[in-house]
């Protein structure tokens, strides 16, 4: 009965949704302000029983019920628990199941613990917020249902993809869930002030801790997205630009615009219109992202479904929430007021051209990901848009925007010069000028991107301490420490991506026990395979001696896995990491001559990558923590003082 009450929790959830929206976009006229009262513990109770269902579908997981078809699917009574545990949601029914949650959960999270907006903006709100929700329970009851039982009862499950039979997946969707969810809710808020003409900072200090949730949870799943395919796939790197992978870079980057422009919003009632407007696009990209991974239309280890019916519905859910938002955008943008001026040269203005260079990236990125399925659509013939479109067209922007990125915090809100931005910046120039030239110097003949990357990371990582200098450290807010942790990070993470680029090494050989080859500074000499038995796997495993130097042997074991259940080779890379980089090794397949092919990288600083991407993601957690310490210091001061004990005789001391 686990599944049934799994499927009438969602019923149940779907129907309340139903209610929720009716009710709320009812609530919105004048005078109906009270009914807010009757919408929010309806968005309580769908949260609960999403919660509920999506509980069930682990337990199912859990017991390996192959009586459920899901389960049957995409588990095998042989797995570790951890791989059924994150099976739940490593397959499109139970991704799916695992959005509707994250989704429901979120809405009752606006229901309970927001107090910034008016009333009619708070019921519109959960209003949006219940209309998207009752899409996805469309989707998931009539066209992807997690509970569908199976007759007769298969002996044994085909098991999880092996290719996502690795903890990392217990981490990167449910992150990336979040982030698109965050995400949905920051368009809820939109659409809401757009209803309801309350388009002003009330409305964005409001949405702002929404947005930085969503946008460090992106940031998480990106991160943690890229390293596990980086040891996973045995490819060696560490982004591809492949389709699912652009679809999370896409909300990403316009999460970051709009979390920019919340912020002006918030604190100086600017960008009133251009705030709006990113919620719409950042929720468009999700639901873009959305489409791409589970319509069938891409091959991709991270793609769900191939049902071309499923996919159709997506689409009509895509076009009817992203035309009617910008419907409903264009319909009310005349009545959203201007806010206040600002002086092109002020921090405002370098954050709008931030913004612009970010969407000038999300084009690209959009037009590379999406271009070469319309042609496939339109003429049936196959193009691939690869590393050198995106690197070329993206990569010069991207430098552009983390040099103007380093200037931003330099200058003074509303109005300032450009000669006394030249006089703060004269330190971070000066990094970049030295750093340009060791490098032209120590490292001659690297590519343009590379040099100027390894040029520009020094001085933006100096110039993002700027907003310390001076201050006394205690005393500094979280969120100026935010700020200066996240900037600090998009330094560190550009110097290992320029790094990696520049000075990665790269040997492949097909080698004979006890021959050696040698990749950077290493040395490896082959010593065999051996057989390895996992717990629904076999390998065979090489034996690698690797030494630095005079340094000491160190042996290193990849495996070729083959899972039997499904059938499925795979390549286990063994990596072995130092301060300055990593070692990476790979085994092939034996040619049949007694030899075996052996992939072998030497990646200097490419881990800054990823410590850089975590940094980045600490200084959003440390700007939230400083915005909702900072929201409740407000509340509390904004507090009526209560009113004096009765005194007996005070009236006559009076």
């Amino acid at each position: 009965m686990i599944a049934e009450a799994g499927l009438a929790a969602l019923w149940l959830a779907a129907s309340l949704s139903l209610l929720q929206m009716f009710l709320g976009w009812a609530s919105v006229r004048p005078g109906q302000e009270a009914m807010l009262r009757f919408v929010r513990p309806l968005a309580v109770a769908q949260g609960l029983l999403a919660a509920f269902s999506f509980l069930m579908l682990i337990w199912l997981f859990l017991r390996t019920d192959l009586s459920v078809q899901l389960v049957a699917a995409n588990s095998h009574s042989a797995k570790p628990w951890i791989y059924k545990f994150a099976g739940a949601w490593g397959n499109h029914e139970g991704s799916m199941l695992l959005w509707v949650t994250v989704l429901a959960v979120a809405g009752a999270g606006v229901s309970l613990f927001e107090r910034k907006l008016r009333q009619d903006t708070h019921v519109a709100t959960l209003a949006a917020q219940a209309t998207i929700s009752l899409g996805f329970y469309g989707f998931l009851l009539f066209a992807s249902n997690p509970f569908t039982r199976i007759f007769p009862i298969p002996v044994e499950g085909n098991g999880l993809n092996p290719l996502l039979q690795d903890p990392g997946l217990a981490f990167h969707p449910p992150t990336l869930y979040f982030g698109y969810v965050g995400v949905s809710v920051a368009f809820s808020f939109a659409v809401g002030a757009l209803v309801t003409r309350d388009v002003g900072p009330a409305f964005a200090r409001a949405m702002r801790p929404w947005v930085l949730a969503a946008w460090i949870f992106l940031t998480l799943g990106i991160v943690a997205g890229s390293y596990w395919a980086y040891y996973e796939l045995g490819w060696g790197g560490w982004w591809f630009w492949d389709p699912v992978e652009n679809a999370s870079l896409m909300p990403w980057l316009a999460a970051t615009a709009l979390l920019h422009s919340v912020t002006v919003l918030a604190t100086r009632d600017g960008l009133r219109a251009w705030t709006v407007m990113l919620a719409v696009v950042a929720f468009s990209m999700s639901m873009i992202g959305t489409f791409l991974v589970r319509s069938g239309i891409l091959t991709s280890v991270h793609a769900f479904a191939v049902d071309p019916q499923r996919g159709a519905f997506i689409l009509m859910l895509l076009c009817l929430y992203i035309g009617g938002a910008l419907a409903l955008f264009g319909a009310r943008v005349g009545t959203v007021k201007e806010g206040a001026a600002f002086d092109p040269v002020s921090r405002e203005g370098m954050l709008v051209v931030n913004n612009l260079l970010l969407s000038i990236i999300l084009g690209v990125v959009l037009v590379g990901t999406l271009y070469p399925l319309g042609v496939e659509a339109v003429t049936g013939e196959k193009l691939s848009v690869g590393p050198p479109y995106f690197n070329k067209a993206a990569g010069p922007v991207a430098l552009v925007l983390v040099a103007l990125m380093g200037a931003g915090p330099l200058l003074r809100w509303r109005r300032d010069s450009l000669r006394a931005l030249a006089q703060r910046m004269a330190i971070p120039i000066l990094v970049a000028a030295v750093s340009l030239f060791l490098v032209i110097l120590l490292a001659p003949g690297i590519g343009v991107l590379p040099l100027l990357g390894l040029a520009l990371a020094p001085a933006v990582a100096v110039a993002s301490l700027a907003p310390l200098w001076g201050r006394n450290l205690r005393r500094t807010p979280l969120i100026t420490w935010g700020m200066v942790v996240a900037h600090l990070g998009i330094a560190v993470s550009m110097a290992g991506m320029a790094s990696e680029s520049a000075f990665t090494k790269e040997t492949l050989i097909a080698a004979r026990i006890g021959q050696q080859a040698s990749v950077g500074p290493w040395t490896i000499r082959f010593e065999g395979v051996e057989p390895v038995a996992g717990p629904n796997w076999t390998a065979v495993a090489a034996r690698l001696v690797v030494r630095r130097g005079e340094g000491r042997e160190i042996l290193l074991r990849p495996q070729a896995r083959m899972f039997s259940s499904p059938p499925t080779p795979t390549s286990e890379a063994a990596i072995l990491t130092r301060l300055d980089g990593q070692l990476y090794t790979v085994i092939g397949e034996p040619d049949g001559q007694g030899r075996w092919q052996l992939r072998l990288w030497w990646k200097p600083a490419v881990t800054l990558i990823w410590y850089g991407g975590g940094l980045v993601a600490f200084g959003g957690f440390l700007s939230l923590i400083g915005r909702l310490r900072r929201g409740r210091k407000d509340k509390r001061q904004e507090a009526p003082e209560p009113a004096p004990a009765y005194q007996p005789g005070r009236e006559a001391l009076a």
